[in-house]
């Protein structure tokens, strides 16, 4: 067991989809259930959705996962002047079945690292993210959950993940900035995830897959994160931190 203090993850992109960004995975749905949509118009829709959704209490406390995407992909299709609930419905079933799919392969690891460390979430969410995590089976497995809405704080401020150690450790943000260089987080955006817990001193392991702005130059990575392929690969890495 390596001197890591505990593991924090990002949920959305990271957990739930391989390192894609959510964005890539709800298109390629729409283009499965044959939305015939550019994506530049999607790209909007996605935009004003978000927008929306931020600060709004569409999303309650209670929705799963499942709910939210009906919810998001309703608020696209307005956007975009698309009436078709059933192909609303069949693109926010088909991202859910992609996360569950996602979660559960992730779970075998979560599963294994639970035991040794203890794990948390810093996630920019909607205030539902227990909910969610719940209706995946995964919940038990962290020891706090930090939801942006909930904590009134966004990545990329390195806040929420101070706050997120705070809980983890039973402190406050002063001694969770001492605490923060035996933290790992791990996460698939070197913007929301790895430059602001780096700054903070945290080990950091990024997750990579299509981000947002995939045409747009990536922000440089620090020397000292460590790249994976799958969350799998993390048991390993600790062997040998």
């Amino acid at each position: 067991m390596s001197d890591i203090n505990g593991i924090i993850f990002d949920y959305g992109g990271t957990i739930d989809s391989r390192g894609d960004h959510w964005s890539e995975v709800i298109y390629r749905a729409y283009k499965t259930e044959g939305a015939d949509i550019d994506r530049d118009n999607f790209r909007k829709a996605y935009v004003y959705a978000e927008r929306a959704l931020e600060g709004s209490g569409i999303i309650t406390p209670n929705d799963d996962f499942l709910m939210s995407m009906r919810k998001k992909v309703s608020l696209q299709f307005r956007y975009l002047g698309i009436d078709a609930p059933y192909l609303s419905d069949a693109i926010a079933t088909r991202c859910y079945e992609c996360s569950r799919e996602c979660v559960t392969d992730a779970r075998t690891a979560l599963v294994y690292l639970a035991q040794s460390y203890p794990l948390g979430i810093v996630s920019n969410f909607y205030g539902n993210l227990r909910s969610v995590l719940r209706d995946f089976g995964i919940l038990h497995l962290f020891r706090t959950v930090t939801d942006s809405t909930e904590a009134g704080i966004r990545k990329p401020d390195p806040e929420i993940f101070l706050k997120g150690i705070a809980d983890m450790e039973g402190s406050d943000m002063l001694a969770a900035g001492l605490a923060a260089p035996k933290y790992m987080v791990v996460g698939d955006s070197v913007k929301n995830d790895i430059l602001p817990a780096d700054s903070i001193g945290c080990v950091t392991v990024l997750l990579p897959g299509t981000p947002w702005d995939a045409d747009k130059p990536q922000p440089k990575l620090p020397d000292r994160t460590i790249t994976i392929r799958s969350l799998n690969e993390l048991p390993d890495i600790l062997l040998h931190l």
